[in-house]
């Protein structure tokens, strides 16, 4: 129901954007986040945004270099990664939430994309 796209190979401090989308219109009312993972290590938060894109939450890694929206109709989430650096490097999943309201909890989400690889090299 999820797919992402746009991840590649960059070199530190370029930027990306990865887009999410829906199959059907099943995110209009639901918050959407995005998760990372690097290998070897656990699955973690990037950021979200809540259904009606009014609300976001970022990781403090992400502050001020990453920015989520997503489109009125609320099928689609992106994610700008500017700034990037060698620690970003990892598969990007998209994500929905059983709730309207944006979070960084995991437990939330029970919907979740493909992944999309990011590499970033230094």
């Amino acid at each position: 129901q999820l797919q992402a796209s746009g991840g590649g190979l960059v070199q530190a401090g370029d930027s990306l954007r990865l887009s999410c989308a829906a199959s059907r219109r099943t995110a209009s009312n639901n918050a959407l986040a995005w998760f990372r993972q690097a290998p070897g290590n656990e699955r973690e938060f990037v950021a979200s945004i809540s259904w009606r894109g009014a609300n976001t939450v970022n990781a403090d890694s992400v502050k001020g270099r990453f920015t989520i929206s997503r489109d009125y109709a609320g099928n689609t989430v992106w994610l700008q990664m500017d700034s990037l650096k060698s620690e970003d490097t990892g598969v990007y999943y998209c994500a929905k939430s059983r709730s309207s309201v944006a979070t960084s909890r995991i437990e939330y989400y029970n919907t979740w994309g493909q992944g999309t690889q990011v590499t970033v090299s230094s």
